[in-house]
């Protein structure tokens, strides 16, 4: 089997990663700045080996990477994939204003042909 990383599967392994409130928080505290994983566990009620499971995944996903400080491994965010995550969806807003735009356009005429009713 081929698994070689495309866009598509660096994308769907972002959002992956993202469907999880804890990962999200995680990536919070890493836009903060580095932290270990005993740093990262501390507002959470689950053990430090569940957090590493999480960390696993956002590393994986491109999300996060492991730097090496003496025997400190601190975590740091990587932007790349989520500015691709975010051009993504970019194109899905523009479609969407776009439909909002006609919409607006269509209520004013509907507004303009219909009788002044108050209700």
């Amino acid at each position: 089997m081929n698994y070689a990383i495309t866009p598509s599967n660096r994308l769907d392994a972002t959002f992956a990663a993202l469907s999880d409130p804890t990962r999200r928080a995680i990536l919070v505290r890493l836009a903060k700045g580095e932290a270990s994983v005993m740093d990262l566990a501390k507002p959470f009620s689950m053990s430090q080996p569940a957090i590493s499971k999480h960390l696993r995944v956002l590393e994986r996903a491109g999300l996060v990477s492991r730097g090496r400080s003496a025997q400190r491994r601190p975590r740091h965010i990587v932007a790349e994939p989520l500015a691709e995550a975010s051009d993504w969806l970019e194109n899905y807003r523009k479609i969407w204003e776009g439909n909002f735009q006609e919409l607006d356009l269509l209520l004013e005429e509907l507004k303009i042909k219909s009788p002044d009713k108050e209700t």
